[in-house]
């Protein structure tokens, strides 16, 4: 049985070292659409601050792994799928035939349809090859331009600050990172960024970019907005979102909406062939619909399940909860499940906007079916606990509509089966790590 899995990111990886675990026997073949070795996205930013160095991206760090583990590692992208004769088609490799297929292709940077985009000096933050172009350019000092303030952008935001540069980020929307934060989460990482140097400038767009003659002007690229005015930049880096890589798919039989469509075995609707990561259309768990949730746990769970379909032992993929955690220069926020209500839903709220602390529960009946945090660390887990479980919460609901803070004592107490009866109820003594 030969197995193929088209693209080397976190849900191929977990693919092939999950059919070899129930396979000894199987051929296994990981195509790499990039010349480097299997490695994570999620990784980059700390390759920019320095913090690590190429290797400390890889996704397994000992040499020799994947043949270690009878995994051949290929190099090539995917030009064509051809699922009656099951062939793949590779641009400058050749073809390969398959068994079963994993399509794990991932996702690609959209570049916005503008004057400019393609200018020296003008980069995504995806690849190894962008991070090497963006080290060359950034400096202490130096103007850059980031283009967009959703989560991928705020993540690469903090590897630029680092690097002592005059950072200005152009986003769209209304506020930051809009797609996980509602109006008060994004106001606060905006301030919190202001006051750390950074200038934010929402609500706004990117109109062109220009070369100029650099005569101490700062930078020999002009990015020029909405509201008419100029900035000056040594780099620009484009951050406004990505799309699956599903491009090569088309006449294939493989059915495409916004992404792959898979079933509940994350099988395609072509026979003998899957999808798992950012191009397909997972389920997500708080809704029970098909989504895109391109998060890296997200990946590996599809990965696994996937490979064990693949194999032969029929596994279903239950849904995949919605869930985002940002480190921004210092400030941690944090979404899960529905964090902008349900219909009928109730919601409750806690701010502090002087010490950067804000909560936001929702719920759906008597359970908690969304959160959003800026500041607390401590209670992510518990969080991400009670909405994936689904737990009833009884009578703490009420307590937690009035004390968002109290999660902790509303998890231990769900959790042992005491949801608590009548709103009077006095606060849980928790017990004291040693």
């Amino acid at each position: 049985m030969h197995h193929v899995i088209l693209g080397a990111g976190p849900a191929g990886v977990a693919a092939a070292e999950t059919i070899r675990a129930q396979d000894t026997s199987a051929d296994i073949t990981l195509i790499s659409g990039e010349d480097a070795p299997p490695y994570s996205r999620m990784a980059i930013p700390y390759l920019l601050q320095g913090n690590i160095k190429e290797q400390g991206t890889y996704l397994r760090q000992t040499t020799g792994h994947y043949d270690a583990h009878g995994i051949k590692v290929v190099h090539g992208r995917a030009g064509g799928l051809d699922t009656q004769k099951k062939r793949l088609f590779l641009s400058g490799a050749g073809d390969v035939a398959y068994d079963r297929l994993l399509l794990a292709t991932g996702a690609a940077p959209i570049i916005p349809p503008i004057d400019g985009a393609n200018l020296p000096g003008v980069h995504s933050c995806w690849t190894l090859a962008d991070a090497r172009e963006i080290t060359k350019l950034v400096a202490k000092g130096a103007p850059v331009v980031l283009c967009g303030a959703g989560f991928i952008g705020s993540i690469i935001l903090e590897a630029l600050h680092a690097s002592g540069a005059d950072l200005t980020v152009v986003e769209l929307a209304p506020r930051m990172v809009a797609r996980m934060m509602d109006e008060t989460a994004g106001g606060m990482l905006r301030t919190w960024c202001e006051a750390k140097g950074v200038h934010v400038m929402t609500s706004s767009r990117v109109e062109k970019i220009t070369t100029v003659e650099d005569k101490g002007g700062g930078g020999p690229l002009r990015v020029w907005l909405s509201n008419g005015s100029a900035l000056p930049a040594r780099l620009v880096v484009m951050a406004v979102g990505v799309r699956p890589n599903t491009g090569f798919l088309v006449g294939s039989g493989v059915t495409v909406d916004r992404g792959i469509r898979v079933d509940r075995n994350l099988q395609t609707s072509a026979a003998d062939v899957y999808a798992a990561g950012d191009c397909c259309e997972g389920i997500d768990l708080s809704t029970g619909k098909p989504d895109m949730l391109a998060i890296q746990p997200t990946a590996v769970e599809h990965g696994r399940c996937a490979a064990l379909n693949m194999v032969g032992k029929p596994t279903v993929h239950r849904g995949s909860l919605n869930m985002n955690v940002l480190d921004t220069m210092g400030l941690i926020s944090s979404s899960f499940g529905l964090w902008q209500g349900t219909k009928g839903g109730a919601s409750a709220k806690q701010i502090d906007a002087k010490s950067f602390r804000y909560m936001r529960l929702e719920f759906d009946g008597e359970r908690l079916a969304g959160a959003q945090c800026v500041g607390h660390t401590e209670n992510i887990g518990i969080l991400r606990g009670l909405i994936q479980t689904g737990i009833p919460l009884g009578g703490w609901k009420g307590r937690l509509m009035r004390s968002p803070e109290r999660v902790m004592e509303a998890y231990v107490a769900t959790a042992q089966g005491m949801p608590g009866f009548g709103p009077s109820a006095p606060h849980m003594k928790l017990p004291v790590a040693q």
